[in-house]
């Protein structure tokens, strides 16, 4: 039997951050395995992801990551430069722009205290000085509106994954395409693992990074149970002949989103769907949400948009964490080597540098040693202690 002293289940963005933090921090000692299913990552949410980032949660610890996060994005070359090759993750800080109508100002105004506190630069606007910030917005129902000055934006998420995913092989790491089917345990601890052709490997250390392609299953099968689901979600695209400058990550009072593209923009709706039904094998894309949904909110919105053309559009999935909407991580409740990373809701790739870091601390030294990520501690399933966040997309 061969045996690797962490094995990661998963080898998107998250399994390959966990990876290259583990293979860094290391500094070679470890052997570590990657097991990923799709190599091509052609249905992963790392590929199919909007790819954005930003800093207007609810939450301290959302905050916090995601500061984190646009730091590593802005040093990238001297995190993930391999051979001195430029690393190009197209990072565009052109902020994140939430507007809302009375009921929801107050909601704003109290966390943009929080964030700004937190060392976020998010501007708060009323009707007037968001009219004058962004001429071509209809502000007549805005009470309010919050932007992300700088720090926020949007970037190629599948660029990202594959810098980590090629540094971490660069210092050792192990890929294979492979997936965990079953789980020994012994005493609270896994001892080996079996692959899906019937290979066991034995294993100091699980991660598990599947993401939802299969977190959910294989949590279970760790014997920790948790609500996380494949959601679906449509992006489309579309293009506007008017020019539109400044233009940022808009998020508006129904829910749509919009961001430029290029030249062009994307676009997506995120509906309610706190059931649990599991959308994993679905790829197919949700056209009538664009006509009756996205567009008509656009034009309202941006009347410039009232001319838009559509163009193509794709499906990806959340691994959608229905207990709170915020991930689960760390160390796996009743397993003395078992951790997981899971149930981002969306968010992900933007966290996928501070989430490897700490997962790779807790298997090297026992603790988180740079930032405390205990607060989406997996244990607050058990304790029925939801950590709400209020500002979901």
């Amino acid at each position: 039997m061969d045996s690797f002293d962490v094995v990661i289940a998963g080898g998107a963005v998250m399994g390959s951050s966990v990876a290259w933090h583990l293979a860094a921090l290391g500094e070679g000692r470890l052997r570590i395995l990657v097991a990923e299913q799709d190599p091509t990552y052609q249905r992963s949410a790392s590929a199919l992801s909007a790819g954005s980032i930003r800093q207007q949660f609810s939450t301290a610890i959302n905050i916090d990551i995601s500061l984190h996060g646009i730091a590593f994005l802005r040093g990238i070359d001297r995190h993930l430069s391999v051979n001195g090759e430029r690393v190009d993750v197209s990072l565009k800080e052109g902020g994140y722009a939430y507007l809302a109508t009375a009921d929801g100002a107050s909601l704003l105004n109290e966390i943009n205290a929080l964030q700004n506190a937190r060392g976020a630069d998010i501007l708060l606007y009323g009707p007037a000085g968001l009219q004058e910030r962004f001429p071509w917005l209809a502000t007549s129902d805005l009470a309010a509106g919050a932007w992300g000055r700088s720090g926020e934006g949007w970037f190629d998420g599948y660029g990202l994954m594959q810098a980590f995913r090629r540094k971490a092989r660069s210092l050792g790491v192990e890929y294979r395409q492979a997936k965990v089917t079953a789980v020994e345990r012994t005493s609270g601890r896994i001892e080996a693992v079996t692959l899906a052709d019937g290979t066991r490997i034995g294993c100091g250390s699980l991660v598990n990074t599947c993401g939802a392609s299969g977190a959910r299953e294989l949590s279970a099968a760790m014997g920790f149970p948790i609500p996380v689901y494949a959601k679906k979600r449509s992006v489309f695209t579309f293009s506007c002949p008017a020019e539109l400058a400044g233009f940022p990550l808009l998020i508006d009072t129904t829910g749509v989103w919009v961001r430029p593209e290029g030249r062009d923009f994307i676009t997506g709706y995120s509906p309610d769907d706190g059931d649990e039904i599991d959308h994993g094998a679905d790829f197919d894309v949700d056209w009538p949400m664009f006509e009756t949904i996205i567009w008509p909110a656009l034009a309202a919105r941006v009347p410039a948009f009232e001319q838009l053309r559509p163009g193509r559009a794709w499906a990806g999935h959340y691994d959608m964490c229905l207990f709170d909407h915020n991930a689960l991580i760390g160390p796996v409740p009743g397993l003395a080597n078992g951790y997981l990373a899971a149930g981002f809701s969306g968010h992900g790739l933007q966290q996928s540098p501070t989430v490897g870091r700490g997962i790779a601390e807790l298997i090297l030294h026992g603790a988180y040693r740079s930032q405390d990520l205990s607060p989406l501690g997996c244990e607050r399933v058990a304790a029925r202690r939801p950590l709400i966040e209020r500002n979901v997309i």
